[in-house]
């Protein structure tokens, strides 16, 4: 078995600029498939997928990635220079800061800290 993670963008060029940029991905070759694969170039990920598709998200994603970082501060400034929203501001869960952010699409995701190592 197998498993991709795939994300849904109608902007498959900014989608792959933002999460390049986010995760240090690299994209595959482009071709006119609707379909584009990041990759970790130090192989600790799993690929991103991302799929070009004609309508704009909708609703709350069912699904999200969450990103563990050391200074959830300084990440967060790091992707909103990159493009993303704050959805949800910053707040303290079962010993973690988190915040909830947004990619250019509205895709959110989470930035977390540990708050006790």
């Amino acid at each position: 078995m197998r498993m991709n993670y795939v994300l849904d963008t109608s902007d498959l060029r900014e989608s792959a600029r933002f999460w390049s940029a986010a995760l240090g991905f690299r994209a595959a070759e482009r071709d006119d498939s609707p379909y584009l694969t990041l990759s970790d170039p130090e192989g600790r990920f799993p690929p991103l997928l991302l799929q070009e598709v004609s309508e704009p998200k909708q609703g709350k994603n069912r699904m999200h990635i969450d990103l563990h970082v050391e200074d959830a501060r300084a990440e967060t400034e790091r992707l909103t220079g990159l493009g993303a929203r704050v959805r949800h501001p910053f707040f303290e869960e079962d010993g973690y800061l988190l915040v909830v952010l947004a990619d250019p699409e509205g895709n959110e995701f989470c930035v977390i800290e540990p708050l006790h190592a």
